[in-house]
């Protein structure tokens, strides 16, 4: 299982503490959507050696990402275009429904992070569209685990109009819990046990939590030398012509 995490400068702490606590929690790599905060892969998708000298450090896969947060879709579209030749997985900031509609029928886009923060919605035609163009939708469990009061009830109702919509549409799905300093990880066991206590079921939260590694192993593919199309790899013939 993966977590998705905000290093410095965008967070409170580096990658490494990020990677070192991710391992300590038994996590088997963490995705830092900070751009400015790890090297990125090189064009064959192989990490870069400061991710490569984390991972043998700590024993943690760790995934070069960037999160993209734009005002619209004009603006969402060329950083995505930007950034999709740089990075192992792209997310997208939804939170409006014209960044939540550009996200999902955009295939560059890996995943549309956290599309109910804000005054935007998430309906059926979106799932669809997210279901067919394979992006991913984030399930942002930070405000369960850190908010109070009223707004954490405004926040475990969207959850909960989200899940329902993903789904019934069978929408890819990715769970995360958003944390911008490694005291903000919680344990694999941590997360699904609080979603759990609040109505979701643990197999469909562990699946949103592999589903991050899932997307680093296809991109890193996709980059690499040998690879075609989908299911097509180059072998010794098509090197040799």
């Amino acid at each position: 299982m993966y977590e998705a995490v905000h290093a410095h400068p965008d967070g409170d702490a580096t990658v490494a503490r990020h990677a070192a606590t991710a391992a300590r929690y038994g996590y088997d790599g963490v995705v830092v959507r900070t751009r400015d905060a790890l090297t990125p892969a090189g064009d064959d998708g192989e990490p870069s050696q400061e991710a490569a000298a984390l991972r043998e450090e700590y024993g943690v896969d760790v995934v070069d990402a960037v999160e993209v947060d734009a005002d619209d879709a004009t603006g969402a579209s060329g950083a995505v275009g930007n950034y999709r030749t740089e990075r192992t997985v792209v997310c997208l900031v939804g939170g409006d429904d014209g960044l939540n509609r550009f996200a999902v029928e955009e295939p560059r886009v890996d995943v549309l992070a956290r599309p109910m923060d804000g005054p935007g919605d998430f309906n059926h035609v979106l799932a669809k569209a997210a279901r067919d163009n394979g992006v991913h939708v984030e399930f942002d469990l930070g405000p369960l685990l850190r908010a109070s009061g009223g707004k954490r009830v405004r926040a475990l109702a969207d959850l909960r109009k989200l899940r329902e919509i993903v789904t019934y549409y069978d929408a890819p799905h990715v769970v995360s819990a958003n944390a911008r300093s490694h005291l903000g990880l919680r344990a694999p066991r941590e997360l699904v046990a609080a979603a759990e206590a609040v109505g979701f079921d643990p197999e469909w939260v562990e699946e949103g939590l592999r589903a991050w590694g899932a997307i680093a192993a296809r991109n890193r593919e996709r980059r690499s030398e040998a690879f075609i199309e989908p299911g097509v790899r180059r072998g010794r013939y098509e090197e040799e012509r």
